[in-house]
């Protein structure tokens, strides 16, 4: 079992969250990195948090990551080598 996987597990028994055979880690880390480049760091772990809670409320968790990746689309990008 690797690092993260023993972590989320130990975390949701924790929490007392059902566990983590349903969480696709690679997707939620991209998640996260990729509003982390495009917005800025501090926003990618708010993000998640913040879809977590949305799916949580019963969003689905692919309509979620459809309206971040259009959000993340449409996210104004500023050009630092001007």
């Amino acid at each position: 079992m690797n690092e993260l996987r023993e972590w989320t597990a130990t975390l949701c028994a924790d929490l007392g969250l059902d566990d983590a055979r349903d969480l696709d880690c690679a997707a939620v880390v991209a998640m996260a990195r990729n509003v982390g480049r495009v917005v800025s760091n501090p926003a990618g772990p708010v993000t998640a948090f913040l879809v977590g809670m949305a799916v949580a409320r019963g969003l689905s968790p692919a309509d979620a990551a459809a309206r971040l990746d259009e959000l993340t689309r449409r996210w104004p990008r500023i050009d630092w080598r001007d």
